[in-house]
């Protein structure tokens, strides 16, 4: 079964989202003692910034993995992807 336009649309903006999520988690770690209350996943151990980067990154990688794509632009997510084995390796 094949996804339908929307269905591929509505995709790529999980995993634009996906990759905002990583990038904005990342960002706070590399705040250090510098983070806010106001930095999302300020209040979270390095651990669990890890995990949360690894199951976003999980799912972008399964999405990239799919052939019904048609002309969707991936550079912000292959960065993302990128950054978040880095950031977790």
């Amino acid at each position: 079964m094949s996804r339908t336009a929307e269905e591929i649309a509505q995709a790529h903006k999980a995993c634009l989202d996906g990759a905002d999520t990583i990038n904005v988690v990342i960002a706070t770690h590399a705040k250090g003692s510098d983070v806010t209350d106001t930095d999302y996943g300020h209040d979270m151990t390095h651990d669990e910034k890890k995990a949360r980067v690894a199951r976003s990154v999980g799912y972008l990688k399964y999405q990239k993995a799919l052939t019904d794509w048609d002309k969707e632009d991936f550079t912000v997510i292959d960065k993302a992807i990128t950054d978040a084995d880095a950031f977790t390796g």
